[in-house]
């Protein structure tokens, strides 16, 4: 049974929430009421100071508005990506009683061994490694509590966070921004249907075995309870300095393919390459190991990707308007599809290149920053208001996201030839119905 959306548990969320913001919320107040300007990029280090302490759902918020290029100024998006994840993990006298409530009383009478410190702690729950009667090891994801009515109030307090950066720059109107956000934010808590994400990623990927997906254990999960077989990897850091570039070119590739195979072929995407969510076998193939972030798109919507691709190949400003309306950008400007390009053409410039390539070669070591602080000062100047349509979110959250583990494991490849090779059979309807069988399959729904 599900943990409660409590009036109770909202209040509390919200006071403690409250009172960090706000300093940093009367600043803003200050300068749209008063005039009185303010130090942005100070600003930002106290709005930072403000959330480090919270962590839970508001922690995870700030983490995915430091990935999407023009949804809060610049100043913000390196301060905001600065925080981490990490959570202090639950005692083991707490753990026992989230379990005892998940599985019963005998609930330790399931499990061969069941270590009590957690392997990992995140900001909505921890995982615990196990092994079950029949001897297979396990690794049991627990949410903490009360998380449906800190996300509730964390969403509350993200549209004031919302308002705070208007306040300063309006460059971009967020209204859409915040429902996808609220979305997926909501089915990360859905254990039931991260299983079924699960057996969803397990049929994409069956033709890759670069790529490793564990399988549920239905008897010892519930909706706030996953449990799946253990993957053993080593974490991506560590990989990434002691790996040769051969090996880290492989690595590369097969996190290629783990994200963009399923997105070119179903119109589905992990929408969070956190280095936490997956690790590297001694064979360099991966271990993808979270699925509450899964992004379903209009396949429409990947054909825009691709169309956008071609447009910037062929300089056609028709072509890129047609894309960027499927992208769902209504009525886009000349002048909006110019700055707009300004962020297509780095994102899609390793794939424009017929050769091996790091993925970003001004070597800034801050994947996108630069370009994304450009496209924010060129939306200002055509006098903000722009709408991020919500499809972009997560779809830009996952490019950055691999951009940066890409540049981080220093790899050389030809992204052009492996990008061609995913595409080259690439149709609308085939994705559809591919889409459509899947889902239905599944159990889920667009």
């Amino acid at each position: 049974m599900a943990d409660k959306n409590t009036l109770s548990g909202r209040i509390k969320r919200h006071a403690s929430v409250a009172g960090a913001m706000s300093g940093v919320a009367a600043q803003a107040a200050g300068k749209k009421f008063l005039g009185i300007e303010i130090n942005h990029a100070k600003h930002a280090v106290e709005l930072r100071h403000a959330l480090g302490g919270l962590k839970g759902p508001l922690m995870k918020i700030a983490q995915i508005l430091s990935t999407i290029p023009d949804a809060v100024p610049p100043e913000y998006t390196k301060e905001l990506a600065m925080l981490q994840a990490d959570a202090p993990a639950m005692g083991w006298l707490f753990v026992k009683r989230r379990m005892m409530g998940e599985l019963g009383a005998d609930w330790q009478s399931k499990f061969k061994s069941f270590e009590q410190s957690a392997t990992a702690a995140a900001s909505l729950g921890q995982v615990h490694k196990a092994v079950t009667l029949k001897n297979v090891a396990v690794a049991c994801k627990l949410q903490y509590p009360d998380m449906n009515s800190a996300v509730e109030a964390d969403l509350k307090q993200l549209a004031i966070i919302f308002s705070i950066f208007e306040m300063v720059d309006k460059a971009v109107s967020t209204k859409d921004i915040q429902k996808e956000i609220a979305d997926r934010l909501r089915e990360e808590l859905d254990y039931v249907r991260e299983a079924k994400h699960i057996a969803l990623y397990s049929e994409m990927l069956a033709g890759i075995d670069t790529v490793h997906v564990p399988h549920v254990l239905p008897e010892l999960s519930t909706s706030r309870l996953l449990t799946m077989s253990w993957l053993e990897g080593e974490r991506m850091g560590a990989v990434a300095e002691t790996r040769d570039l051969a090996a880290r070119n492989d690595i590369a590739m097969n996190m290629f393919h783990a994200w963009y195979a399923p997105f070119y072929n179903y119109g589905i995407i992990h929408g969070d390459p956190h280095l936490g969510n997956y690790s590297v076998r001694k064979d360099n193939s991966i271990n993808l190991l979270d699925f509450g972030c899964i992004r379903i798109f209009r396949p429409g919507m990947v054909g825009g990707v691709i169309e956008l691709y071609h447009a910037l190949v062929e300089n056609d400003h028709e072509r890129a308007v047609e894309a960027y309306k499927e992208w769902g950008f209504t009525k886009p400007s000349k002048a909006l599809i110019e700055t707009l390009n300004l962020w297509a053409r780095f994102i899609y410039a390793p794939l424009l290149e017929d050769r091996k390539r790091l993925i970003e070669e001004t070597n800034t070591g801050l994947y996108g920053r630069e370009v994304a602080a450009k496209v924010h000062e060129e939306l200002r100047k055509l006098g903000g208001g722009v709408s991020v349509p919500r499809e972009f979110v997560f779809m830009d959250r996952a490019a950055i996201g691999l951009g940066s583990v890409f540049l981080r494991l220093k790899a050389e490849i030809n992204w052009y030839e492996m990008f061609h090779d995913l595409i080259k059979d690439f149709e609308v309807k085939r994705v559809t119905k591919n889409q459509e069988k899947l889902l239905h399959k599944h159990g889920l729904t667009a």
